[in-house]
């Protein structure tokens, strides 16, 4: 696995989730409703989990979707315990504990995961 790509494909996709809820919490109907919210950035990490795995794959072909996607989500998370709940979550009165017992969070990840999984399998297949 070259780590870097990895690394580099989490943050993209983090970047993108990220950018998401934020937009998301700007639209007068949706920001009232989180579960809204995370609907739509549900279909949305689909698409950014695979973006992530497209530009992985561009030079590392070899990689497992299941450990790559797994190594993305992991990057993510490290992110979130760095940036997001420090910077977003706790000014807005929630801790540590709230984010990373949120379903959503977790449900996000396994999303992600799958995502890159089903990218790369789809890959394989269509290799000769």
């Amino acid at each position: 696995m070259n780590y870097f790509r990895a690394i580099l494909s989490g943050l993209i996709v983090w970047i993108c989730v990220s950018l998401s809820f934020y937009i998301l919490d700007q639209i007068p109907f949706i920001k009232e409703f989180f579960w809204l919210q995370s609907l739509i950035a549900m279909f949305g990490i689909i698409f950014f989990g695979i973006l992530g795995a497209k530009i992985y794959y561009k030079k590392v072909s070899k990689t497992n979707g299941l450990l790559l996607g797994i190594a993305m989500s992991i990057t993510a998370l490290v992110l979130d315990i760095l940036i997001t709940v420090p910077f977003v979550e706790i000014p807005n009165g929630r801790s540590y504990y709230s984010f990373f017992s949120s379903p959503i969070l977790w449900i996000l990840a396994t999303i992600n995961v799958l995502s890159v999984y089903f990218y790369w399998k789809k890959k394989q297949n269509s290799l000769p």
